[in-house]
């Protein structure tokens, strides 16, 4: 069954009150909502390599509408997003459809998502002072002693221009407050941004959470390379709790660590002078 028939009968069978998928205006694709008042447009549907937050669409339409059913395009990338949105409850699985798309045929995955059929060039200066986009992290590691990829690092962050396309195009962004929107963290109105705070804080946020899709690395206007960055964060999260977001159902051990946080002090192991 073709999707766009997929489609038809997702939204004729009333199951969903809503489709999000792609459209093509002036010969670029972009999200469209398709519902049984545009039928006809169904015609029109596409998937294309083109990609954007579709799920995060989603989360903005359940807050206005608690009650309305989605179907969404999902690739692989869409699928772990929403994996763990359902985890965060950020989104109801029982108010989503599916329909499901090859995106990334396995002999072409060389990153794991379309953007990332063909990995993306590095630049010669790039690469002699900052950080390759296709290094893997062990050879970064293995490469650079500590102080040469705090530079490499810090050349990368002096580059952002605080758009916060990274954030605004994140699936999985939702916090109802943002703390790269505080003052008393990231002075507003300074270009270039805070460095390295503005990408620390966000890397940190990124912690448990980032399905590594890359879409923050496709909106960056000044091409730091931060599918790389949080990866590394990631890559700590799985060491410790054995955890990779979005692979399934299960929840982030951020998720669950308790209701209330109780700090006891340690046993001291030592005599302090004087008592017996």
């Amino acid at each position: 069954m073709n999707i766009i028939h997929q489609v038809e009968q997702l939204i004729t069978q009333d199951k969903v009150d809503i489709f999000l998928g792609y459209k093509e205006l002036d010969g670029h694709l972009i999200p469209h909502g398709f519902t049984r008042d545009n039928l006809d447009e169904l015609k029109e549907l596409q998937t294309g390599e083109n990609r954007y937050s579709l799920e995060k669409i989603a989360t903005h339409l359940t807050e206005k509408h608690p009650d309305i059913r989605i179907g969404i395009i999902a690739r692989d990338c869409n699928q772990r997003s929403l994996n763990l949105l359902y985890t965060w409850n950020q989104l109801n699985p029982d108010q989503i459809e599916t329909v499901n798309v090859n995106c990334c045929p396995s002999p072409l995955k060389l990153h794991g998502d379309c953007s990332y059929l063909e990995p993306k060039q590095t630049g010669a200066f790039k690469k002699e002072h900052g950080i390759d986009f296709n290094i893997d992290p062990d050879v970064l590691v293995d490469s650079y002693d500590n102080n040469e990829r705090f530079s490499r690092w810090m050349y990368e962050f002096s580059k952002c221009i605080k758009c916060y396309g990274c954030r605004n195009i994140c699936p999985v962004c939702f916090c109802t407050e943002c703390s790269l929107e505080h003052a008393s963290l990231i002075e507003p109105g300074t270009l270039p941004a805070d460095i390295p705070i503005f990408h620390l804080v966000r890397a940190t946020h990124m912690a448990g959470r980032c399905i590594d899709c890359g879409l923050c690395e496709d909106a960056c206007p000044s091409h730091i390379p931060l599918r790389l960055l949080y990866r590394e964060v990631n890559e700590i999260v799985s060491s410790v709790f054995d955890y990779r977001p979005g692979d399934g159902m299960e929840k982030s051990p951020f998720t669950i660590i308790g209701d209330k946080v109780v700090l006891e002090p340690k046993p001291m192991d030592f005599q302090v002078e004087g008592e017996k």
